[in-house]
Formats: C-alpha cells, structure tokens, sequence
C-alpha cells in the first residue's frame, strides 16, 4: 500500500463531538477532505449546521445533529440517527469540552475563572459531567455499532497539555496583575481523559477497535496580547498553535497510517511539555 492509501479515508464514517468549535470544526473538514462522511454533534445547533453547510458546499459527505452529550437519551438518538444517515461508524473523536477560555471576547464578558480556594462545586460538577461523563457516554453508544461492524474502528480523546503538566498559572498574570487562574476541573478531567483512553485500549485487545489520545497546546483564538505573549514564552517554537496544525495528527491516528497504535497520546504543543 503506497503511504498516501493509508490516510484515506474514503468508505468510512466519522463522528465528531463539539464539532462546530475550533478544533472540532477543522477536524471535521480534515476528515472529509480524507474522504469520510462526517457526522457533526453540537449542543449548540446552529455551530454544527453552519460547519455541515460549508462541507457540503464544498462537495463533501456531512450532517449535522444536535446533541447533549450529558443526556443518554440524547446520545442514543445521535447514534440512530447517524446510522440511518451513513449507515456505519468506523471513526469517533471526542472533542466536546467544557474549557475556560481566555480570548478576549471571554474577558469582556467577564469570564475570569477563579482559584482553588473557593471554585464552586457546580462548576466542578458541570465540567466532570461534559468532559468525562459525557465521553463516556458517546463512547459506549460508538463502540457497539463497530463491533457489529467486524471492521473496528479508530477512537480518539481529545486531551490536553494540562493532563500531563499542572498549569503554568504565571501566564495568567497581565502587568504584574492576576487576570484568572486555569481552573481545576481543567487538568483532572483531561487526566481522566487519558486514563479513558488507556482502559479502551487495553479493554478492546483482541478487537480491530484502537483507541488513542491527541494532546493538543494552546491554540490561538483572538487571545489578548499579554496571554500569548506569556504563553508563547513557555513552548520551543515561541508561539501558539493554529488551529489546522492538529489536523495532520488526527488524520494520522483516524487512518490505517497508525494501525499499529493503541493506547498512546499524540502530544502537539510546540515543545510545551518538553522542558
């Protein structure tokens, strides 16, 4: 098979959570342009019908459905209805996130996300039930359909640099001044990401089903000058990350390019966890 075969991914079908966000978005467009039908669930339904009508402008396979990861009524009605689009699964990456942000739009609206002492537990609640809860649902509904399949399939957790380094909390400080802190929810649900991750994998041994981690860094979003400024300080390549330099990876570990790879993590971050 010549190298460029094993990134096609013509024939298959791929669902994407959080698919009208950032990454998601751009996950989704890397997957079609590989040649997946690509199936886009978004709790915000106008996001994910905006990214399917762009896809489909543009010649692709792609549907939009609305969806509330935390409900399992909801993800067992995503599932039906991706099937009855596509009539397969062969691919799942689970993107959708609850993640403080600090571009500037958050800032006007006053979203200065607090420190340890007093973080509220429903905040804390809300995010364990997205970020892990609600991947572990999805997962569970995907996986039966490929094993029903006998074609397995390729899952990949979206994690983060502050799954495996505490945050840096100096680079949330602008003129001497704290502006916020990265929350705690943030690096233990993305830790559990992992560990998700490692359990699949070991748990479908035997299975043609691999399931891997992408780890990407911080990715610029219209940040204020001061954020990117401390960040970019903290990586090798002096910079943040744009958003469509995670899709080389996701291609890799979506494709029969990383067939021989399950249970690992990605790490795309400009050299942030490596000093």
């Amino acid at each position: 098979m010549k190298i460029q075969d094993k990134f096609d991914l013509g024939g298959r079908t791929a669902l994407v959570t959080g698919g009208g966000g950032l990454l998601g978005s751009e996950f989704c467009r890397t997957l079609a342009e590989a040649g997946a039908r690509v199936a886009i669930a978004e709790i915000a339904a106008e996001a994910g019908r905006r990214v399917s009508a762009d896809l489909q402008k543009d010649g692709y396979a792609a549907e939009a459905f609305e969806c509330d990861i935390t409900a399992p009524a909801s993800v067992g009605e995503l599932l039906k209805n991706v099937l009855a689009a596509f009539g397969r699964l062969d691919i799942l990456v689970n993107c959708a996130a609850l993640d403080p942000k600090f571009d500037s739009q958050a800032m006007k609206k006053g979203i200065t996300p607090g420190g340890f002492e007093d973080y509220p537990l429903e905040q804390w609640n809300a995010a364990l039930n997205v970020n892990l809860t609600g991947m572990f649902l999805v997962t569970q509904a995907s996986v039966k359909p490929m094993l029903e399949q006998g074609r397995g399939g390729s899952i990949i957790n979206i994690c983060s640099t502050y799954g495996l380094n505490g945050p840096d909390q100096r680079i949330y400080v602008k003129d001497g001044q704290r502006v916020a802190f990265k929350p705690v929810y943030y690096s233990v649900t993305k830790a559990g990401v992992l560990g998700f991750t490692r359990y699949l994998a070991a748990y479908y041994a035997g299975t043609a089903i691999r399931v891997n981690a992408l780890t990407p860094g911080g990715v610029f979003n219209d940040h204020d000058e001061y954020f990117v400024r401390n960040y970019s300080a903290r990586t090798i390549l002096g910079r943040m990350a744009r958003a469509d330099e995670m899709s080389g990876a996701l291609l890799f570990l979506a494709s029969d390019a990383s067939s021989y790879m399950t249970g690992g993590n990605l790490v795309v971050d400009g050299g942030w966890t490596a000093w």
